[in-house]
């Protein structure tokens, strides 16, 4: 029978933080970097000492970044979430912003694949050196 894990003992390291969060340490200092992270402690020693709650703005980033939002986006979120005070419609608005954005995105890259469709459609793909695609790259 599998022993669960044991809980962490807070503060954790940079790379135990990472690992609870599903990132990797790169991205931990970028996030700090662009200022997502407050003042995270340090040792005497300058290692950095990682908090629960840290952790936990660290995995609500990750989240933020798997459902498509910007840095800039995911610090307007990330206030928001720790204003107890704020209104939700707050939120939703950034996130239906997002959803248009989305929209847009997808539109543009479905006639991207439907111009590399028609391409591919009209290459022979055998061992002849014209090739359609090539063409219409090089414009």
């Amino acid at each position: 029978m599998k022993s669960a894990a044991a809980a962490p003992r807070w503060p954790v390291t940079i790379g135990q933080a990472a690992g609870l969060a599903g990132v990797s340490a790169r991205m931990v200092r970028h996030y700090e970097g662009l200022g997502l992270l407050g003042g995270v402690a340090r040792t005497g020693s300058g290692y950095r000492q990682y908090t629960e709650a840290e952790v936990h703005q660290l995995r609500f980033i990750r989240r933020a970044r798997d459902l498509g939002f910007s840095m800039e986006e995911i610090a307007q979120l990330l206030g928001l979430w720790q204003d107890k005070a704020r209104a939700s419609s707050q939120v939703k608005k950034i996130a239906q912003q997002h959803i248009a954005s989305l929209a847009e995105r997808i539109t543009a890259l479905q006639a991207m694949q439907r111009s590399l469709q028609a391409l591919v459609g009209c290459c022979h793909g055998d061992e002849r050196p014209d090739c359609p695609i090539l063409d219409d790259l090089a414009g």
